[in-house]
């Protein structure tokens, strides 16, 4: 089962603009040395509305290769296009993903049987595990338990990655879809209350620039040592607050440029960040012990 710690992951720029292969390729294997238990390339912290086709299947296939099978890598796959999803869902069965990450249709905003027939036509045409991406700030739309449930009955749907921050959704959607459906938090600071209401693991953002202590959290946690979690988990609380003060992934790229992992440089249209968001998150990271 896909659980723990997992990552959203940045996609390093040059300053010219383009792919940092490298960066990608050290971030990669830095975040499997600390502990990261999954890894989740062309998310939306990835930068995927910006990154052309060959782009985001370039990304695919370095995080793949980079973890050579010893963490799964969830390969962002979504699209406003059926068509587009699914051919992104193919590409990354092809390179060797573990399962692909598809966000709720954006912009277009189908009705709750227009995301059933998307996410069908998906699992029907791509014999890979699928992860729904369901983030009404960012989508507009909100899958609900009932059309979860509907879809959790395909054996290639098989979780979702929740960013609603409502904490009563995993207990609904495992009513809805049983106990076996991998329910992902999408937001970090609830991630400890998302796993008691019945949640597996988180996909954080937090955990580009502090994979060990994420990491150490999610273990403390399913080893019943929940007063180490929830000290972890304070701790962390500074980060998530300064890694979110802006729109991601805006912080969480200067949060990362900070520790040499690539530059701080995000495609327009999201803008370099403001002075004071560098100084928030430079205190934040000072606070927690990443920097001196």
């Amino acid at each position: 089962m896909l659980k723990g710690s997992m990552v959203a992951l940045i996609t390093p720029m040059q300053r010219d603009g383009s792919v940092d292969e490298k960066a990608f390729r050290e971030l990669v294997a830095w975040q499997i040395a600390e502990g990261t238990e999954g890894l989740i390339p062309v998310g939306t912290t990835g930068e995927s509305p910006t990154l052309s086709h060959e782009e985001h299947d370039r990304v695919v296939e370095l995080c793949v290769e980079v973890a050579a099978g010893r963490v799964p890598v969830i390969a962002g796959a979504g699209s406003n296009s059926t068509a587009e999803a699914i051919r992104l869902t193919r590409h990354a069965k092809e390179v060797g993903a573990d399962a692909a990450l598809v966000v709720t249709p954006y912009y277009n905003k189908p009705t709750q049987e227009g995301l059933y027939l998307h996410f069908m036509a998906i699992a029907e045409a791509v014999d890979l595990p699928v992860i729904i991406y369901n983030i009404p700030p960012r989508s507009v739309i909100d899958m609900s338990a009932e059309t979860m449930g509907r879809l959790a009955k395909h054996p290639n749907i098989v979780g979702v990655k929740d960013a609603t921050a409502n904490l009563a959704r995993p207990l609904h959607t495992k009513r809805s879809c049983g106990p076996d459906f991998v329910q992902l938090s999408g937001e970090d600071h609830t991630a400890l209350a998302f796993m008691a209401a019945g949640g597996h693991g988180c996909i954080s953002v937090t955990a580009n620039v502090a994979p060990r202590l994420c990491a150490e959290m999610h273990k403390a946690w399913r080893a019943g040592r929940i007063d180490d979690a929830m000290e972890i988990q304070d701790r962390l609380t500074p980060l998530h607050d300064a890694m979110f003060c802006e729109t991601s992934p805006g912080p969480v790229k200067y949060a990362a440029s900070l520790l040499g992992k690539g530059t701080d440089l995000c495609r327009l249209p999201m803008a370099p960040v403001a002075e004071g968001t560098r100084a928030r998150v430079r205190g934040a990271m000072v606070e927690v012990g990443l920097l001196n």
